[in-house]
Formats: structure tokens, C-alpha cells, sequence
């Protein structure tokens, strides 16, 4: 009886394959799972990120440049332009904010002259 349930035919040449298969697929499952959970992997793994991503700094630098430049001759933002006035954008709501409120200090002990619900 296979682990399913269900019984296999000793003769019939696919289910002696698909439950060598099978077989196989969860002892590979069972090695790599040990395998990935020790810290000698983790180790392995952490420096072969490291040595990629050193190696591929040079080549990102060179591409944010070369995009950089090319946008600049096609009269287009960069996204450095757009971080610089999303951060204007937020310095003026901010003071609008800031000017709302002294507007709203303002009013409320002149009590009844200038009411926004009264339009």
C-alpha cells in the first residue's frame, strides 16, 4: 500500500516508477530541508549575496548615470526631480497647514466674527 491509500499493481510499470518517484522526490525534499536549515548554508548563502551584489554596484552606478544623462537630453524628469518637488509639495502643505491653524486660533476668540459654517 503507498502512502496515499491507494494499492499499486507490483506489475504495472508506471506505478513501480511513479512510487520510485515519489520515493525519490521526498527524500531529495527531506535532504535539502536539512540542508538549507544550518548555518553553514546561511553563511554560503549570505556570501555569494555579498560578492554579487559588490560586484554588480559599478554596473547599476553606470546604468543610473547613463539613465540619468539620457533623460536629461530628452527634457524629462528624473526621478531625483521628482523626489525633489514631491518634497517642496510637502513643505507647502505644511504651511498652508500651519497658516490654517493660526487662522483657526485667530477666529475663535474673536467669537462670531469670521465662522466658516456661517456662508
Amino acid at each position: 500500500m503507498s502512502e496515499n491509500g491507494t494499492r499499486t499493481d507490483p506489475l504495472d510499470p508506471t506505478g513501480v516508477l511513479k512510487g520510485m518517484r515519489d520515493a525519490a522526490m521526498t527524500n531529495w525534499a527531506q535532504m535539502m530541508t536539512h540542508l538549507v536549515n544550518t548555518e553553514a548554508y546561511a553563511g554560503a548563502t549570505g556570501a555569494m549575496l555579498d560578492a554579487s551584489l559588490s560586484a554588480s554596484a559599478p554596473f547599476r552606478k553606470l546604468m543610473e548615470s547613463t539613465m540619468a544623462q539620457s533623460l536629461a537630453n530628452l527634457n524629462m524628469p528624473s526621478r531625483e526631480d521628482f523626489i525633489r518637488l514631491a518634497e517642496q509639495l510637502t513643505h507647502i502643505e505644511m504651511r498652508l497647514d500651519d497658516m490654517e491653524a493660526k487662522l483657526d486660533a485667530l477666529a475663535r476668540p474673536a467669537g462670531g466674527g469670521w465662522n466658516r459654517t456661517e456662508s
